[in-house]
């Protein structure tokens, strides 16, 4: 598995707009509320997706990647490295640039099924990857 370089996620960072968050947490204490927080303050649009949230940092919840009817930049995911596979497939079905696995969640056949197709990101917190950004 292999990482785009600084610079790639760098720009990735640069032109995304829109982040779906697969696993967001409803919960402030949370990793990924906290995460989500931060790159919404940052100026993302984040969408959660978490089938057992009704709305989260006062966006509307989705369940599944495929009812969300825009154009996603990025997909961080917030789930475990097993889930990663299934998410990889949905990923694949949805208008998504990027597939991106926090710190701690790597997968080895979720990146062989995305990463000819789009760029993937795993074992790195986009929250870390921001602040560390050359403008």
């Amino acid at each position: 598995m292999q990482n785009p370089n600084k610079k790639q996620i760098d720009a990735i960072l640069k032109q995304a707009k829109t982040i779906a968050v697969v696993g967001l947490s409803d919960k402030p204490e949370r990793t990924s509320y906290k995460v989500a927080k931060f790159m919404q303050e940052a100026g993302y649009k984040i969408i959660p997706v978490n089938p057992n949230a009704k709305e989260i940092l006062s966006e509307k919840a989705v369940a599944t990647l495929g009812e969300i009817d825009q154009h996603i930049d990025i997909v961080n995911v917030f789930r475990r490295s097993e889930f990663l596979p299934d998410v990889a497939r949905e990923f694949e079905q949805v208008d998504a640039d990027v597939f991106w696995a926090q710190l701690g969640i790597i997968n080895e056949e979720a990146y062989e099924l995305l990463k000819d197709k789009h760029p993937v990101i795993m074992d790195k917190c986009i929250m870390v990857a921001y602040r560390e950004r050359e403008e």
